[in-house]
């Protein structure tokens, strides 16, 4: 692991959603002027509510966390948050962009209703079930919603959909959880390269009918 993954892996974080762009960024500059934490990424997000994620120490950490609680809940625009003191481990690299390649013969894939929900629940989870953080989503592209996907065997992927109800934070609802089994070799290699719909390439399993074929079929009969 390099120095910057070192650095990343050690912060603690706190996620903050609001249902105001006006007042995200008023909360994320007091935050800043507040406590030497890093932005580690913020903006908007659907629909219409504003993200803020932030890293350090524990002590810096919690207290810009307490200065964007004031802030959203001073104009009545806090939606959900989390504050996690010592992360699982993978989280952090998972939230600035890392991935992992499913090698479970299982995947277990989580729908949440708001980004620190979630966040707060595979904190819980990772730290319990010997599973790994293939991919995290934040509210982007998906209509506000949060979204994971866990790799590892069947018992240990059952056991975190099991907890999940349980391990959210609160404001936050579980809205859907799956638990595949026996993972399809070409949906292996889709989730290997992301969930978006607007990046999967054309997948042509062994045995797959084509375009050419229906096309050929077709001016047969």
């Amino acid at each position: 692991m390099s120095e910057t993954s070192d650095q990343v892996a050690s912060q603690s974080l706190a996620l903050l959603e609001f249902n105001s762009t006006a007042v995200g960024m008023l909360a994320v500059d007091r935050m800043l002027k507040k406590s030497p934490v890093a932005l580690l990424r913020c903006g908007t997000v659907h629909p219409g509510r504003y993200l803020a994620l932030v890293g350090g120490t524990v002590a810096s950490c919690d207290e810009a966390y307490q200065e964007g609680l004031a802030s959203g809940k001073e104009a009545s625009a806090l939606v959900a948050d989390t504050f996690l003191p010592d992360p699982a481990n993978g989280l952090n690299e998972a939230l600035v962009g890392g991935r992992c390649e499913p090698e479970g013969d299982t995947l277990g894939v989580l729908e949440v209703s708001h980004s620190p929900g979630l966040l707060h629940l595979l904190d819980r989870v990772l730290k319990a079930v010997p599973v790994s953080l293939v991919e995290i989503r934040l509210a982007d592209d998906l209509g506000g919603r949060a979204l994971a996907i866990v790799d590892g065997e069947l018992p240990d992927v059952q056991e975190v959909a099991e907890m999940a109800p349980s391990s959210l934070s609160k404001g936050s609802e579980l809205l859907n959880v799956s638990v595949i089994s026996r993972l399809d070799d070409t949906l292996r290699n889709i989730v290997s390269e992301g969930s978006h719909f607007s990046s999967c390439r054309n997948w042509k399993p062994a045995g797959c009918e084509t375009s050419e074929d229906l096309l050929s079929e077709s001016t047969e009969d």
